[in-house]
């Protein structure tokens, strides 16, 4: 685009590159009689010129992309067009999302058309839009059903996801199956793998309350090794460890021969099985056979875990909750056998109860110097975090509040505690009604068919401790390796107790891999037995 100012000043050309001979369009001449003209006049003539300039050379750009067929050079329709929605003018594009909007929300409230047949993924919508030539109508149908299904599918999977984990949690693995079979055999054909637990010599240090006693109850051999492995190594006086191992009859013989063929050497390991205990009679227990006896219960735990869930309104996370409230383990006798204590184990004083799925990793001594100040139980309190798998638990998140008599007895907002790494004043519990207490809610709970809650032995115990709970520090005890795959591995190393709760067992394939090392490191991959059942690192 040029400005041209002929030699007598009489007129002024705009002019564009064109199709004419010299190369360029007159767009625009005005004339000027010589006598009117000054050179003020002519200085105002050129800003204004200068103002309308940018417009006449939008004008143009546009005329040069169209063509001079599409768009003539003196329709202002054609200018408006393009730049209408830029300056508001004729904005096609705002009612074209208006009307797409429109279209959105009327498919949202109708029904799928029956019969519409979806295809398999957006690039084949695509070609099917461009060879059936859908309207807007149709491909939002098409759309929102597409993501239905999908959606569906999601679902079903993570549904489908979290059943196998609940059953390879439930499961015992292949591999320790193998090392409880192979220690039974090793326990009936070789006479070092039956020799007393522990020595005679050693047999008045398991009622002396100047040792620091351990009591584990479990039927998983391996991870009984690497709790009693774990204390031995951090103890800075290992030679004042006393584990007491409980065990059920099935898996006595096997427990046995490990700890006789593998001592913890300097600490004391006695093993026992429930079969053992002259108190613990099916008469002094009947609750307990009623738990495991009972029709309903066994169908809770033992029977379709889909059966009664609708699954269309049931978020993942609620149904995993629903899965690990229907572990058996929490019928097992030997979950149950903590609230028994003091009758188990009359000549103690105090006791550090432990879980099977825990790594010690400092000396824990000093709990025994802990004033529990009158109370029966050191627990850390788990009230207090942030996340909302572990450290974050009420009662509400155990108990049902629409029960009245949980409603009646309870405080939705009084602070949970932690099973797993327990400080036991038995001298003090012999003294209270914590047992009848347990007692007498199991019964509640199982003449309400379960409603009251569904979540294993912590509950019942909540209640039954209930104004007997001192909290302690919660670096004594860290917990959630089994439920969150992003624990901060700082607060990891620092914890005195780690404790696997949840289905992400580190034993277990389904193990979170960047945690499982804290509890492998532990583990004697060079024992015969550990090799010949092919447990191997990982």
């Amino acid at each position: 685009m040029q400005l041209h100012i002929s030699p007598s000043m009489r007129s002024i050309t705009i002019s564009s590159s064109g199709n004419n001979n010299n190369g360029f369009i007159d767009l625009m001449k005005i004339k000027v009689a010589a006598r009117h003209i000054s050179y003020r006049t002519l200085f105002h003539t050129i800003l204004i010129l200068a103002f309308l300039l940018p417009f006449v050379f939008i004008l143009t750009a546009l005329v040069t992309l169209e063509g001079v067929n599409k768009c003539s050079l003196s329709s202002f329709d054609c200018l408006g067009r393009r730049l209408g929605p830029r300056f508001g003018i004729g904005d096609d594009s705002g009612r074209l999302v208006k009307d797409f909007y429109k279209i959105l929300n009327q498919v949202n409230n109708e029904e799928i058309p029956d019969g519409l047949k979806l295809p398999d993924s957006f690039n084949q919508l695509v070609s099917e839009m461009k060879s059936k030539h859908y309207d807007a109508k149709t491909f939002a149908f098409m759309l929102r059903a597409m993501m239905e299904k999908f959606e569906k599918e999601i679902r079903e999977s993570k549904f489908s996801e979290l059943m196998n984990k609940h059953f390879a949690a439930s499961s015992i693995p292949k591999s320790i199956h193998c090392l409880s079979l192979r220690l039974t055999d090793e326990y009936s054909s070789n006479a070092h793998a039956r020799k007393q637990l522990p020595s005679p010599e050693l047999l008045p240090l398991l009622s002396d309350n100047s040792y620091h006693h351990f009591i584990l109850s479990t039927d998983n051999i391996l991870a009984a090794s690497v709790v009693i492995t774990s204390t031995v190594q951090s103890s800075i006086k290992p030679e004042k460890i006393v584990f007491h191992v409980i065990t059920d009859k099935k898996t006595y013989a096997g427990m046995h021969s490990w700890f006789a063929l593998n001592p913890a050497s300097p600490a004391i390991v006695e093993v026992k099985g429930v079969h053992q205990f002259d108190w613990l009679t099916r008469e002094n227990v009947p609750v307990l056979e009623a738990v495991e006896n009972h029709n309903s219960i066994r169908n809770y735990y033992h029977g379709n875990h889909v059966a009664g869930a609708n699954l269309s309104t049931t978020t993942p996370r609620m149904f995993a909750s629903k899965l690990q409230a229907r572990s058996p383990k929490y019928i097992s006798l030997l979950n149950h056998l903590r609230i028994y204590l003091p009758e188990l184990f009359p000549n103690l004083d105090k006791v550090v109860f432990l879980d099977d799925d825990v790594v010690i990793q400092r000396d824990l001594s000093p709990l025994w110097e802990i004033d529990l100040k009158g109370k029966v139980n050191g627990a850390v309190e788990t009230c207090k975090g942030e996340d909302e798998w572990v450290m974050s638990k009420h009662f509400r998140n155990y108990f049902n509040f629409s029960h009245p008599l949980i409603l009646k007895n309870l405080d939705p907002d009084e602070c949970a505690w932690a099973y797993g790494m327990n400080i036991f004043d038995l001298r003090t519990w012999r003294k209270t009604n914590i047992r009848e207490t347990y007692h007498s809610w199991l019964k509640e709970n199982l003449k309400s068919n379960l409603t009251m809650w569904k979540l294993g032995t912590l509950p019942p115990a909540l209640i039954a401790f209930k104004g007997h709970v001192h909290p302690i520090d919660p670096s004594w005890h860290m917990l959630g390796l089994g439920y969150q795959n992003k624990t901060n591995i700082e607060r990891v190393r620092k914890a005195a107790v780690i404790h696997y709760n949840g289905q992400s067992k580190p034993w277990l394939q389904i193990g979170f891999d960047h945690l499982r090392p804290f509890w492998t490191k532990y583990v004697n991959y060079s024992n015969d037995f550990i090799r010949n059942c092919h447990i191997l690192e990982s």
